[in-house]
């Protein structure tokens, strides 16, 4: 397989629109002129857009960019939950018999819609992905690895696009061995501020992550589907001072630099802010990973490149 062929290199960022007051979690979504206002936001500087679930959300996007016509193209992803209990998982992942069963019937669900949905839309979806960060060992939605063998293949027999899952960076390199035999490429997770690294030392370790994956894989296409930095923290898991939209700039103009020159598709995380993340500190870190703050003014990085 060529690895110039299956995801051809391009801008990319991680896209979720939701505002204040609006949450997957209780129903409340972005409307269709809130997400047409955020497309046309970012389709001067981006060409992918990566969407994490199959849900009302990622219609609405498939919406506006087909009635707008938005060059787009979109990885779609599965939003999948526990089919197994993590006692690895920080802050609790222990589920019944019966959540369990539940999660997997509704993952079914969501594989069946991201199929449907990939076959409607074949010219906007130019890649689908059957989870996000279900494998990793601090997750509090594990998969095993056997099961996402099997979403991937029920997949592939159905849809033409490309087919990868997204994870970071630590179970590729043994744990997935099994799935990267049906995934069409791999998508790592790097986020060297979550890791305790400075900004001194963060490119260096992302390209470190990057390689420990495509040394194991050398014949097999890899992309970076999430890198960034938060530009506030409680202190809880970073440092306070080691985010800022100063620090955020300085590492997206060093990764983009590197990306482009390595024709390495990398998925900025991400557009907006997202209140509804995390806890209800204000200052929790996964509030702040945007480019642009939630009321869609531009962060300093984005001011830089204007």
């Amino acid at each position: 397989m060529s690895n110039d062929n299956v995801l051809p290199f391009a801008t990319a960022i991680c896209y979720s629109g939701y505002r204040e007051g609006q949450n997957p979690r209780e129903g409340i979504y972005p409307s269709y002129e809130q997400v047409k206002e955020d497309l046309l936001i970012l389709h001067d500087q981006w060409c992918y857009l990566r969407l994490y679930d199959c849900g009302p959300h990622a219609e609405i996007v498939l919406n506006v960019i087909e009635s707008e016509h938005l060059n787009f193209k979109l990885m779609l992803g599965a939003d999948i939950g526990a089919e197994q209990v993590n006692p690895n998982c920080p802050w609790g992942a222990q589920y019944s018999d019966d959540e369990l069963a539940k999660n997997a019937k509704a993952n079914q669900a969501q594989i069946e819609k991201l199929i449907e949905l990939a076959n409607a839309y074949p010219e906007i979806i130019s890649a689908v992905s059957i989870g996000n960060e279900a494998s990793v060992d601090w997750t509090d939605h594990l998969v095993p690895v056997e099961r996402l063998v099997g979403y991937a293949q029920q997949v592939k027999n159905n849809v033409k696009q490309p087919v990868t899952f997204c994870e970071n960076y630590v179970p590729w390199c043994q744990k997935l061995q099994p799935l990267v035999e049906v995934i069409d490429f791999i998508s790592i997770h790097t986020y060297p501020a979550w890791e305790y690294q400075t900004i001194e030392t963060a490119l260096a370790y992302t390209i470190e992550n990057y390689q420990s994956v495509a040394n194991a894989y050398p014949d097999k296409q890899i992309v970076i589907t999430e890198a960034g930095w938060t530009t506030a923290s409680n202190g809880r898991g970073i440092e306070c001072w080691n985010a800022s939209p100063e620090l955020q700039a300085i590492y997206y103009q060093q990764l983009l630099a590197w990306s482009k020159e390595n024709k390495i598709t990398t998925f900025i995380f991400e557009a907006f802010d997202e209140p509804w993340k995390g806890s209800g500190d204000d200052n929790e870190p996964e509030k702040h990973w945007g480019l642009f703050y939630v009321d869609r003014t531009p962060k300093l990085v984005m001011r830089e490149t204007a």
